[in-house]
């Protein structure tokens, strides 16, 4: 080993230059992590690049500037990898792993065995994912639920739905703790019982929205939230679309619930569809702007889907068997025997969560007033369906 090798190694420790054992403690290999992440103009794709070919941070610091020129690594980077930190960033490192210590909070690289296997696979995974909570073996089967940060009551009602039905699958709902349709997706899936991710575009020592946090920490105890961005970092514009991708590459497939034209959730639909995901759609009345982005979803391309039932449907044939196993069979079948008569049928076919009057109802049902309003009777006796003021109608 070379003088400068050994050096850099030192650097990496944390030791002095006359200390010669090994880096073998936890907290030395997440310095050596932080360390090469702090480097300037070395991104997650060469990071990543570089751990393939040396296996550990340790070794890419203790790497010639020979080879890693040899590798692909511009002089430029080079010096910067030999170069010693600046006494600012240690610092930093320290605090960091202090807080580490302080809050039990987890660090996952991509080396480790906990980490998500299935984000592993994606064309840019984090290199380093924070976790507060645990990450579970069960997550493997998991279905990310994202939509409109303002999210009409019908689509966050249908939301909850959703995931609470998936969460009686076993499937964990995976989302990013946004107003609206997020908020809903993680609620859903406490109150059936399951697990919930919530993936943030700050530090996982912060929340936001800030009025969240009771719900974070409910997923903090019954799930994990994850975040690739070091502890303290602020929520900022840039993070969220990292964020997306993955929300989307943790998951065997996303739904967007409800979304306009301009959601962000569509970024997180594209992440999936660039992953290899699938992705699925609720449809929306043509005039509702609130469903206009999950209507341009469906129309090109997506999975339309109406319950938790389709997804998981849909999802079960390209499962591996050890997660196939994962799923709970009580609800395989599908869940439409309601045994309703033909009008009925029809008409709660065209009811949502969004209130829609007997009117509306008529034209979408293609039925007469009589058949409709006899069909609404029957299913409010049934509890299928409730009537809001002003005669509208929604599922119940």
């Amino acid at each position: 080993m070379t003088g400068q090798a050994q050096y850099s190694t030192n650097i990496v420790s944390g030791r002095s230059a006359g200390d010669a054992r090994p880096s073998t403690s936890h907290e030395e290999s997440l310095r050596a992590w932080f360390l090469l992440r702090a480097i300037p103009g070395l991104g997650d794709v060469t990071l990543l690049r570089l751990i393939d070919l040396w296996k550990t941070p340790d070794a890419v610091f203790d790497a010639s500037k020979d080879e890693l020129i040899a590798n692909g690594c511009s002089p430029r980077l080079v010096e910067a990898i030999k170069k010693s930190p600046d006494p600012s960033i240690q610092r930093e490192i320290d605090r960091e792993l202090s807080e580490l210590r302080r809050t039990g909070i987890q660090v996952l690289t991509i080396l480790d065995a906990s980490y998500p296997q299935r984000l592993r696979t994606i064309a840019d995974p984090p290199p380093i994912l924070y976790a507060s909570g645990r990450m579970q073996k069960q997550d493997e089967l998991s279905v990310a639920i994202v939509g409109a940060r303002r999210g009409t009551p019908g689509g966050r009602a249908l939301t909850e739905e959703f995931a609470r039905e998936l969460a009686t699958y076993g499937v964990t709902v995976v989302s990013g703790l946004a107003r609206g349709i997020d908020a809903a997706a993680h609620r859903g899936a406490l109150d059936g019982g399951g697990r919930t991710i919530a993936v943030l575009g700050c530090g996982v020592d912060r929340t936001y929205p800030p009025e969240h946090d009771r719900l974070r920490r409910e997923i903090e105890a019954r799930g994990a939230v994850l975040s690739e961005v070091p502890l303290g970092s602020p929520p900022h514009s840039a993070h969220f679309p990292r964020r997306n991708r993955i929300i989307s590459g943790l998951s065997i497939g996303v739904v967007v619930t409800q979304a306009a034209i301009n959601s962000g959730s569509l970024i997180t639909a594209q992440s999936a569809i660039d992953q290899g995901r699938d992705v699925f759609a609720v449809p929306g009345f043509v005039k509702d702007v609130a469903s206009r982005g999950t209507n341009a979803l469906i129309r090109n391309g997506a999975t339309l889907v109406e319950q938790a039932a389709d997804i998981v449907e849909a999802i079960m044939p390209q499962l591996e068997p050890s997660v196939r196993a994962m799923v709970r069979p009580l609800q395989i079948e599908r869940k439409r025997a309601q045994d309703f008569g033909v009008h009925e049928q029809l008409v709660y076919d065209v009811l949502s969560y969004e209130p829609r009057t007997i009117d509306q109802i008529v034209v979408a049902a293609r039925a007469s007033v009589s058949a409709v309003m006899a069909a609404l009777l029957t299913l409010e006796l049934r509890q299928r369906v409730r009537q809001l003021p002003g005669q509208c109608y929604v599922r119940a």
